[in-house]
């Protein structure tokens, strides 16, 4: 179902859907917007992107996890009394997960996939973001960074309302959301989370961007996790390795949405990687290949692989990597 039918099924007329900018035209105005924001920040570099086979497993996702490792959603563009506005639309609801073959896992989540789209804005724009609950379960999205109380994502939006969520895209860097209702565990373990990138207004270097989210699946409601998986599906990186190719800048943005357990570390096999913490830097704070994260904590990797092959990354507690948050790159010749 579209966004424009869904909200008229609300009772949402279409003078309303015009002023919030769901109209026909919204998908439109958001490719162009993207477009134009690539382009602000490219240079003379080439970025080859390899290509990724459209037949992926999705586990009863909107999207595959290899879809969601580059997809950024810039929403639609709009000048509004001499200020840029970027505005998106979410949705929240329930979809059932094909965790593996065997297991079956109910997902609270946005937009019908775990975990959420990656919002992406620039520093100074304003961000509104048209949040609307079609779970039965009252929910929220709570941003971090900078903004106003009445945008703090902490009052609850009961089924069938909507809440519009605006502010200023500040500061610069990585950062993410997630439903505050208690217990907040149990939210954001069910899928209720995904990132929020500010660039700086320069931009960065061009790289081949990629998102990846740890989260953990406690099946048994007991506060301990059995599955684990980055971008949603445990394993899908593993059975299912990322391209890259040899030589390349690959700037990833790592976020561990991971309940329960206190920390988690991210490791790359046979290479070193830049890291520019929470985002908040444009020169490297350190280099390391394995790099720890509390809950809710997220950096840029920046890195390039000499040697085609494949290498492997993981969390280095390995009862996490071996219950489903292991993955290779696939890294290809020039």
């Amino acid at each position: 179902m579209s966004f424009e039918n869904l909200w008229r099924s609300k009772g949402l007329s279409r003078r309303q859907l015009l002023q919030w900018g769901l109209a026909g035209v919204g998908t439109l105005a958001a490719a162009v917007a993207c477009q134009q924001f690539r382009r602000q920040f490219s240079d003379s570099t080439i970025i080859k992107i390899p290509q990724i086979p459209d037949d992926l497993p999705t586990s009863g996702s909107s999207v595959s996890p290899m879809t969601i490792l580059r997809d950024f959603d810039y929403g639609v563009l709009k000048q509004e009394n001499g200020r840029t506005v970027r505005e998106f639309q979410a949705v929240a609801n329930s979809s059932t997960l094909q965790l593996n073959s065997a297991l079956p896992f109910v997902s609270w989540n946005i937009n019908g996939r775990v975990p959420g789209p990656t919002f992406r804005a620039k520093e100074g724009e304003r961000v509104r973001v048209i949040f609307y609950n079609d779970d039965g379960h009252s929910h929220t999205m709570h941003f971090h960074g900078i903004h106003p109380a009445e945008a703090d994502g902490v009052k609850p939006v009961r089924h069938g309302k909507t809440f519009v969520y605006e502010f200023d895209a500040e500061p610069y860097g990585v950062h993410l959301y997630h439903c505050h209702i208690a217990p907040v565990t149990r939210h954001i373990g069910k899928g209720l989370y995904g990132m929020f990138i500010v660039d700086p207004p320069g931009g960065r270097p061009p790289a081949d961007e990629l998102v990846l989210v740890m989260g953990g699946y406690d099946i048994d409601n007991d506060r301990q996790n059995e599955l684990y998986a980055f971008n949603g599906i445990p394993n899908f990186f593993r059975d299912y390795p990322i391209p890259i190719y040899q030589n390349q800048l690959v700037r990833l943005y790592v976020l561990n949405m991971i309940e329960f357990d206190p920390a988690a570390t991210f490791h790359i096999h046979a290479n070193m990687f830049r890291v520019y913490r929470t985002g908040r830097t444009l020169t490297p704070n350190e280099e390391t290949d394995v790099i720890t994260m509390g809950t809710a904590e997220r950096h840029i990797l920046e890195f390039s692989y000499p040697y085609p092959g494949r290498y492997m990354f993981h969390p280095h507690q390995d009862l996490i990597a071996e219950h489903g948050c292991l993955g290779e790159f696939d890294v290809l010749p020039s």
